[in-house]
This record gives C-alpha cells, structure tokens and sequence, in this order.
C-alpha cells in the first residue's frame, strides 16, 4: 500500500491549526493515540507528561526498531495566511513537527496495513523537543526499560532542500548547546559621578568581547564551536549606572571536550573583568543540547534503505550548528538521524512564514517504513 497522502495532509491540517507548546500537548497527543489504536498499535500514554509510545509486533523476532516524531509548537505568531493556519495565538507549528507527526502517523499505518517486518515497531511521539527536555522526560519516566528498542531513528524537514532528497552523515550531525548566564555585581550610582561606584555596565560589555574571542583565539581552528552572547540586562537607567548585570547566552560545540573548554573559557574571562573592575561575578553553565552523533553502522543502513524512496541521497552533509533532543536516545541505542528536504523555496524554520509542504509526507512517511522493514527483514 502507498503512503496514505490524504489522511497525512488532513492530519497535518488539523495538528497545525491546534499548536501545542512542550508538555502541554494533550490534543495532540489524544490524537496520536486514537489514531494508533484505529491501526491496530498498542498505544501507552503520558510517557514523560505528554509522550505517546505506539507497539505494533509481526513474526517472531525479538528485535524492536523505534522510530520518532516531535510534537510540539513554538512560541511564534503565524503570519502564513493559510487555510489551515494556527487557530491558537502565539503559538503556531514553525519547526513543521506537525508534518513530522503526520509522517509518523502514514508510516504507522502502512506498517501496520502491509507488514513486510519482522519484529516490534516502536513508534515515539515526544513532547517538548523545542526545550530540550522531552526526551529526558521521556527516558526518565522508564521509556527504556517499559519499550525497549535496539536502535531508533529520525528526521527533521530542511527548508532549501528539495522535495525527495535526504541528507545526512556519520558521527556528529548536530551541535550540542550550552546556556551560560553571568552576574556581575557592583555598586551603582549616579551617572555624573562615576568615580563614586563599581558600576558593571562597562565590565558588562568588557565581557561581552572577550567572550566573542574565545571561539576565535582558544578553540582549536579545526573544531567547530559558537559562543553567542543573547541578552544583557541591567538595573540602570538613563542616568543611573548601573550595580548589576546579568549577561547571557549559549555556545554550540560537537563534543564534550570543547564544550568543557568553553566552559571554563567562559568562568575564566567573567573572574578576570570581576578582578579588573572590582565588581563580584558568578557563573552559571547549564548543557541544554548533547551533540547528536550519529553511529556509523545505522546511518549507512538508513541511507541504503532511503535509496529505494528517494530522489537523492547525500550521506557526506555538513554537521549543523543547531541542536536536537533526539540525541538524547543515541546515548541509550544506537541510531541515525537524516535531513528531509521541505523544498527550496520554503521559508525557513521558525519563521512566521514557515509551513511544512504537504508533498514532503509522502517522502517521509515512505523513509520511515522503509528503515523498519531494511532493520526488521521479514
């Protein structure tokens, strides 16, 4: 049986119109799990606050391949003016996890209608990818050991990229992210009278440069890392300088040894301007992001399986600076993540203008059936 391309598009419509922030997709996930349970799948519920986990098991093998969709929204008021345009305000579907669980859905389907496995399918419906916590909350809340699996696998649209065409590599795909927050401390004063306090707006922006120079004079040229300096805030006024600041932002890196550098660059150069200045400074480092590493054996099998459905397959992209909680399963199982292209005149991922293409679920739901009978042979 073909992918069910009318049921996926009106799945999507209707998710799209009905945004859900993380962990608070209850209509989503109601959805997820009536829709499963028409197919015929064993359905659990609440996995991690909102997670849905659908079984589904033909033959006699004792092998389980999962596969996962997100299913939340962004905080982003949609401007696309479609028919099928978020009905809720301020949220809307910008990262196209709407067609990421539309796809999944078709995929379950197909499975479940033709069989051609043998084994267990998995299919993970995750809240809150867009926090990096739902795939914690999700291992957390036992998903391991009440749903084993011996690999998993993933996609994510990529505007730019044409319909068809896939995308992915060995190793670290995708960057880990940080989150640092430093807070100086001072004496503030009137803006007339300077010499009269240990004001923290001038270290505040001593700070923001030094941390712009250590991707650029304490990285290893040869590795990949960001350091972005977000926000500032303070309590000053116009004519009041200022006796505390809190300067914050977050630093993407693919392994653990360059986050740890980045780590310490960051303490180091908040001590430094603290003692130059005479002004107090405390740091807080927080790994939102692991990297996603891609194990070397599941991608070649992914991709070996994407030929067959795909117009192009490109197992030599570029690791990408952003971050994925889907690499929160490979430090569990082995697994692969791909790119799927959304077209190329798609706007980008959480803009107000994006909107998952419809002629992308087809193609996605086909990758994802594909992988399970390659790794489950029937």
């Amino acid at each position: 049986m073909s992918a069910p391309v009318q049921d996926m598009i009106r799945w999507r419509h209707d998710l799209h119109r009905h945004p859900e922030f993380g962990f608070e997709e209850t209509r989503t996930a109601a959805f997820v799990a009536e829709t499963l349970r028409a197919f015929g799948f064993e359905v659990a519920t609440g996995i991690g606050g909102t997670g849905v986990v659908g079984s589904l098991q033909r033959g006699t093998s004792n092998r389980a391949v999962a596969l996962r969709a997100d299913m939340d929204c962004l905080k982003i008021t949609e401007a696309t003016g479609a028919a099928h345009a978020s009905q809720s305000p301020g949220l809307m579907h910008a990262c196209g996890h709407d067609g990421h669980t539309a796809l999944l859905l078709g995929a379950g389907q197909m499975l479940a209608q033709d069989g051609g496995f043998d084994g267990t399918v998995r299919l993970i419906f995750q809240p809150a990818e867009e926090w990096g916590r739902g795939a914690l909350a999700m291992l957390d809340d036992g998903l391991m050991q009440r749903f084993p699996f011996d690999e998993i696998y993933g996609l994510h649209n990529m505007p730019g990229l044409p319909v068809g065409h896939v995308q992915t590599c060995a190793g670290a795909i995708m960057a880990a992210e940080d989150l640092f927050d430093v807070t100086l401390t001072g004496a503030g004063g009137h803006a007339a009278r300077p010499h009269m306090t240990r004001e923290v707006m001038v270290p505040a922006c001593a700070l923001v440069m030094a941390l712009q120079s250590i991707v650029a004079r304490r990285i290893d040229p040869v590795e990949a890392a960001v350091v972005s300096v977000t926000e500032i805030e303070t309590d000053g006024a116009r004519n009041i300088l200022p006796g505390h600041a809190r300067v914050a932002g977050d630093a993407r890196s693919f392994s653990p040894e360059v986050s740890a550098k980045i780590e310490a660059d960051i303490r180091a150069c908040a001590a430094a301007i603290a003692a130059q200045y005479g002004i107090a400074a405390d740091v807080s480092y927080a790994r939102e992001f692991v990297p996603l590493v891609n194990d070397h054996a599941c991608t070649a099998a992914f991709a070996e399986a994407a030929e067959a459905v795909s117009r192009d397959v490109d197992v030599t992209a570029p690791p990408i600076s952003a971050s994925e909680d889907f690499a929160q399963f490979l430090q569990h199982v082995p697994g692969a993540f791909a790119f799927f292209g959304n077209g190329e005149e798609s706007a980008p991922l959480h803009s107000p203008h994006f909107d998952f293409n419809d002629d992308a679920l087809a193609h996605g739901a086909a990758l994802m059936t594909a992988i399970v009978r390659a790794r489950l042979p029937g």
